[in-house]
């Protein structure tokens, strides 16, 4: 907006001063009446328009996002024509006014096509000067947008096959002993599939289809587990309506699994807890357990899931690990805090 502002006052005070400069010369050299302030004010009015659209191409084209030979001479070009444009609107709206009594020579017509020649070239110039730190900064963020799209399917190139390798596990440690379980596995696991593959390509998703995401998963598991798995959900309603990484609950649920339920031989609790404070989404998923120091949280899932937040967030995403005591039993926190986007 700033930017827009600034743009048209430089356009109007631009060519609004040439105007003027214009019509004090010609009232020197001729005489100042009617005629020549409709003249005048007609100048300023299409000069203003012919340069704005010149503009509009310049952005357009791109031919000033890296000025090269071939972009120059584009510019030269195109700085020309809109001059010769202004020269004819010159003639004819004098031939107008003064009904074919015009008072314009070749040889001044000439001098008049130089001048504002020179002058439109010299609006290029400036323009292209004023906005070049402008197209620095849009070219460094461009390649910096380039480069998190890069880190990012590396990322997700890294989880996907984590996430389908444990489940496959899964599912073939039941094919044998129970095939009617682990036809409703596949089932399931094909519902998260869907979900990883349709997922929106802006990498957030809301939060309450992460939830159920989740919610099939651990029910997908609990036939693994039996009643060694118990899950509890506390979700407030407006961190619901919030975004979030798609597969990221996933990816906590899972290492709650793996790394805590699965190694206590009578089970645990996994307890998923959402909520928004303070303008931040806080997402708790506790399990029963401890936690292991060193290498508790140096599975491939945590890391990645660290990655992604500190990229999708700019830093202000974080995961940490925690362990705490709740009523005399050793529970370890995955605790996300990212900004609320609804």
């Amino acid at each position: 907006m700033k930017t827009s502002r600034a743009y048209w006052l430089c356009q109007v005070l631009g060519w609004g001063a040439y105007s003027a400069v214009g019509l004090f010369f010609t009232s020197r050299a001729v005489y100042l009446g009617t005629a020549q302030v409709l003249s005048w004010s007609a100048f300023f009015l299409y000069s203003v328009a012919l340069t704005h659209l010149f503009r509009h191409l310049i952005r357009e084209r791109q031919w000033a996002l890296t000025i090269t030979w071939r972009s120059g001479a584009r510019l030269l070009l195109g700085a020309m024509m809109v001059a010769a444009i202004q020269t004819l609107l010159v003639l004819l709206i004098d031939f107008l006014l003064t009904r074919g009594h015009s008072n314009f020579r070749p040889s001044d017509a000439l001098w008049l096509w130089v001048g504002v020649n020179g002058v439109s070239i010299f609006w290029t110039i400036l323009y292209l000067a004023i906005t070049s730190n402008r197209r620095a900064r849009e070219r460094d963020m461009t390649l910096e947008l380039l480069r998190r799209e890069t880190e990012l399917r590396s990322l997700e190139a890294k989880i996907n096959p984590h996430f389908l390798f444990n489940c496959l596990n899964s599912i073939r440690a039941l094919v044998t002993e129970d095939p009617a379980k682990a036809q409703d596995m596949i089932t399931r696991f094909a519902a998260i599939l869907r979900y990883n593959l349709n997922r929106d390509l802006s990498r957030l998703v809301p939060l309450v289809d992460e939830l159920e995401v989740a919610r099939d998963y651990l029910a997908l598991e609990s036939i693994r587990f039996e009643d060694r798995l118990r899950v509890r959900f506390e979700i407030d309603p407006e961190a619901e309506k919030t975004l979030a990484p798609p597969m990221l609950l996933q990816t906590l649920v899972e290492n709650a699994l793996k790394h805590g339920i699965s190694r206590l031989p009578e089970g645990g609790e996994v307890h998923i807890r959402a909520l928004v404070r303070s303008g931040h989404l806080v997402l708790f998923v506790k399990n029963t357990g401890r936690l292991a120091a060193p290498r508790a949280d140096a599975g491939v899932g945590l890391k990645v899931a660290r990655e992604r937040l500190r990229l999708l967030y700019n830093g202000k995403g974080v995961l940490k690990l925690t362990e705490r005591t709740e009523d005399g039993v050793p529970k370890v926190a995955a605790i996300v805090i990212a900004r609320a986007i609804t």
